[in-house]
Parts: C-alpha cells; sequence; structure tokens
C-alpha cells in the first residue's frame, strides 16, 4: 500500500521542523539551513544547549527562519519540575532553557516534568509551584509548555494525558502555560483527536505530529492528518505545527508528505 499524500494543504498550516529529530544527516547548527532549504518556515528543537546560544542565533538569522520552540534539560529525571528535591536543579534548568530563548528570540519553552519518585500529590505540589515561579519570570510574550507524554516510551513521567494537563492548567490559572499537544502521544494515550483539539483549544500552545505507532512521517500509521489539519483550520489556529518525528531514511526524501506546506 503507498504512501497517503494530503490533500487539504494551504498556507494557513504552517510547518516548522524539528531540528533535533529531523535533518540528522548534518551536524546540529547546520540543521538550521537544512530546514530552510528544504522550505520550511520555522525550526524547533529539544536540547540546543551543545551548541552556543550566540552561534545558532547568527545560523537562524542567516538562514531566515525563527526559532520558536525549546525544551528546558532533561537531565537523569527527563526533567524536574514535578520532582520534589530538585527545586534549585528546576531554576537552574529553566534560567539556561530562558537564556537560550532569549539569545534566540525564541518565544516558547518546553517545561519538562519530570518522573518523580515521591507521592503524586507531593509532585503535584512542586509542579504548580515551580511553574508558577517560572511564569513570573519568564517575559510577558513567552508561553510555556507542558508535554504530556505517553506511559509507553516515558514510563513514570509526571503528565502523559492531555486532559489532565488541563485540569492542571485550570488549578494554575497563569495564562502564559499552556499545552503543548503532540498528536504522537495524545493518540497513544487517550486518541479521539479531533474532539480533544476542539475541547482543549483554548489551553493549547502549540501542536506537534508524527505518525502512530512508529513516530515516523505522518504519511502512515492511524492518524488521518488531512482530518487534523482540516480541524485546526476550522479551529483558527495561527500557530505553527511542529514536525517532530524519526524519518524512515533520508529527511528530505521523505518529505513528500509536507509538500502542500513547504515554501519551495
Amino acid at each position: 500500500m503507498g504512501r497517503r499524500v494530503a490533500t487539504v494543504g494551504t498556507m494557513s498550516i504552517r510547518l516548522a521542523a524539528n531540528i533535533s529529530m529531523l535533518f540528522r544527516e548534518h551536524g546540529f547548527a547546520d540543521r538550521i539551513t537544512a530546514a530552510a532549504d528544504a522550505g520550511f518556515p520555522a525550526v524547533e528543537c529539544q536540547f540546543p544547549y551543545e551548541v552556543e546560544a550566540d552561534v545558532l542565533a547568527a545560523r537562524l538569522a542567516q538562514a531566515g527562519v525563527p526559532m520558536i520552540g525549546l525544551n528546558t534539560t532533561p537531565g537523569d529525571r527527563f526533567g524536574s519540575a514535578a520532582v520534589p528535591g530538585l527545586e534549585a536543579r528546576f531554576r537552574e534548568d529553566f534560567q539556561l532553557a530562558l537564556r537560550y530563548a532569549q539569545a534566540m528570540d525564541t518565544r516558547a519553552i518546553h517545561v519538562m516534568s519530570g518522573v518523580p519518585d515521591a507521592p503524586r500529590d507531593a509532585a503535584r505540589e512542586t509542579f504548580l509551584a515551580n511553574l508558577r515561579w517560572a511564569a513570573e519570570v519568564a517575559p510577558a510574550d513567552m508561553t510555556l509548555l507542558i508535554e504530556p507524554l505517553n506511559s509507553r516510551d516515558r514510563p513514570g513521567y509526571f503528565v502523559s494525558r492531555s486532559d489532565e494537563v488541563v485540569e492542571l492548567l485550570t488549578d494554575l490559572a497563569c495564562p502564559n502555560v499552556k499545552v503543548m499537544f503532540d498528536l504522537y502521544h495524545v493518540q497513544i494515550m487517550e486518541g479521539d483527536l479531533i474532539t480533544r483539539l476542539a475541547r482543549h483549544f483554548a489551553h493549547i500552545g502549540h501542536v506537534q505530529i508524527a505518525s502512530v505507532p512508529g513516530r515516523h512521517e505522518p504519511d502512515e500509521g492511524e492518524i488521518c492528518l488531512d482530518g487534523v489539519f482540516t480541524a485546526l483550520e476550522a479551529q483558527g489556529w495561527g500557530g505553527y505545527v511542529g514536525a517532530e518525528y524519526n524519518p524512515r531514511g533520508d529527511t528530505v526524501g521523505g518529505l513528500g508528505w509536507a509538500e502542500p506546506w513547504l515554501a519551495r
């Protein structure tokens, strides 16, 4: 059976290449240019810390694309926001991410929750306290993102479902803290993607895509990308959609699915 080809592409959907997973044929900084050459109007990443922030800022300016998001460092618990006893570490990690974000004019930071070994109530209290501090420290025009990660890939991670993240954010009541709605993780844990997009739309700060179950190009597997993109357009989504997947082979060779949305 052939790969599915997108049929509803419009310029209202803007793609961002996650250069921590795409274009790994190149060194990290070189992936910025590779993504721009492939037609992506923006890039994002997970952990940029192997390259100095000013170097990355210069490469972004040279390529003419923005870096729209990055993660706090994972450490040995895949984050620290919800790990009691690591409050000082969390503040250090967030300050580092903030320094990189400001150097690159990046407007979103994915605050990694971590895998706590404490009771759920204690982890929740730590999580909310850390996020309140980070929301106050961050500039007013910066969005902090909380991403539920599926329990198959990341057992024990503090948040694994979009529903529970929205519940936490309702209690937090910080308007600059939003959900990272990654279709890969949400489909594995909850499904019902289009209904959840509509239900949580006011809380969504970023959207990412990949196939399920393979986490490859989104032209295979059980997610209907056309349907999701149509739903996003109907809701009036104005942000980017991050392509965060493991290419089946050469990155550029696998971009057929994205042609309707690439500026080539």
